[in-house]
């Protein structure tokens, strides 16, 4: 149990490290084909990354691991389709990497293509009426490689619960134990479906890495497959149970993991399948996806639904090009149009305005969707270390990028990204 105890304490000093360290080798030096992480039989012993003493979620080993996830973690699958699957038509535009834009934190302009090593780039793919403009791939990354999405997963965890209110499975107005009376006890218990799913829930529970007393860690400790803190939850779901109220649910927005992963419980409970199996046979077959994606799984199971899908970027554009296209794709309606237009209007503009997030001036929180509520009505998924399906409505544009920014938080990615994004939009806009 000691061991054990250990070698999660390692993980966690390695992920504090990840986010704060200082300095960091650059895009070129980190390449991880460069650097031969898991390469020989056996590899050597310092080109090996393992879960267990958390070295693969350590930069720049990191650069190797997300697009490996399956090799660190137990996963279960998330089916593709095996009927006809969607070919996009492909329409190059070199021009994309000469684009100028201004970035937030430097008073000189930047190339689209220097803004892409600058942001330690995986993959980035923009699609521009349904057709690929671009499309590059770095480092580990291949065309038919899977790449993990970080907290993007929360965006398909959320619109599978916004589907589930649009189609009368869930009332968004009912609470947390309506559905899972296991909640009682817990800050959730009390949470109406709308509070969870747009992250307004008012909960004892912080995210902040620096802090080794913070509820993440126990969280993170009960889905460890590998390891458990004696005396505590030993899955997700017991985590939850144990989560408690701080201040008044439906007033700020807090994002916080948890509240995915019980959205996640929730729907799994209404509907009988896990979130993978949902997500395979609502959306994921439907789009008419090439490749198998995945979920990390805990020991019991339970998929992370805050933050465990793997997924291939091609598949991922597929996605935003449904949801841009208010819920139609491949010759069908995989959304309900109005579920799409919920999420296009965004959120509860003051109760994001009463939150943390001081650089994200005017946006919102909707079905756990982004919104940035500028002059495109651009909207977004977003996970750490710089994961995105960015849409903009108006100029007809879905980009989705993969990254491995050796900082977790997208305020350091942010600067030299979402005015690069409007920098493409604006000029697609202009073709």
């Amino acid at each position: 149990m000691r061991k054990l105890r250990f070698s999660f304490l390692v993980l966690m000093a390695s992920i504090q490290a990840n986010i704060f360290g200082q300095n960091y080798l650059d895009f070129n030096e980190s390449d991880p084909v460069k650097m031969g992480w898991m390469q020989g039989f056996p590899p050597s012993d310092d080109k090996i990354v393992s879960a267990i003493d958390g070295s693969f979620f350590r930069f720049p080993a990191l650069r190797y691991s997300v697009c490996h996830m399956r090799q660190f973690m137990p996963t279960t699958v998330v089916k593709a389709s095996n009927g006809k699957r969607y070919k996009f038509k492909v329409r190059l535009d070199n021009a994309i990497d000469n684009i100028a834009f201004m970035p937030t934190n430097d008073p000189k302009p930047m190339l689209w293509r220097e803004s892409l090593s600058k942001n330690y780039t995986d993959g980035m793919l923009i699609l521009h009426k349904g057709k690929i403009v671009y499309e590059k791939y770095f480092g580990e990354l291949k065309p038919d490689g899977l790449h993990a999405a970080m907290s993007v997963s929360k965006t398909f965890t959320g619109t599978l619960g916004g589907l589930l209110v649009e189609e009368g499975l869930l009332d968004e107005n009912k609470r947390g134990a309506y559905y899972i009376p296991e909640l009682k006890g817990s800050a959730f218990g009390d949470a109406t479906i709308r509070e969870i799913l747009d992250m307004t829930t008012g909960l004892k529970y912080s995210e902040d890495y620096s802090n080794p007393k913070a509820e993440i860690w126990a969280f993170s400790a009960a889905g460890n497959p590998f390891s458990k803190i004696e005396n505590g939850p030993s899955n997700y779901y017991e985590y939850l149970k144990t989560v408690q109220k701080e201040g008044e649910h439906g007033e700020i927005f807090g994002y916080k993991t948890v509240n995915t992963d019980v959205m996640g419980w929730i729907v799994s409970r209404v509907t009988g399948k896990s979130i993978p199996e949902l997500l395979s046979e609502r959306i994921w077959q439907p789009l008419g996806t090439h490749y198998d994606g995945y979920f990390q799984i805990d020991g019991a199971g339970i998929a992370f639904a805050g933050g465990g899908f793997s997924a291939n970027m091609r598949d991922m554009a597929m996605f935003g090009e449904m949801i841009r296209k208010k819920g139609k794709f491949n010759r069908k309606q995989i959304l309900p149009q109005e579920l799409i237009e919920d999420i296009m209007n965004g959120g509860d503009k003051e109760a994001f305005s009463k939150s943390a997030y001081s650089s994200l001036k005017g946006w919102s929180y909707r079905n756990m969707w982004w919104h940035t509520h500028n002059e495109h009505g651009a909207f977004a998924a977003r996970g750490v270390h710089g994961q995105t399906i960015y849409i903009d409505p108006k100029a007809e544009m879905v980009l989705v990028r993969f990254s491995s920014h050796p900082e977790a938080k997208n305020s350091k990615i942010d600067p030299t990204s979402l005015p690069a994004y409007h920098a493409v939009a604006k000029y697609l806009l202009s073709k």
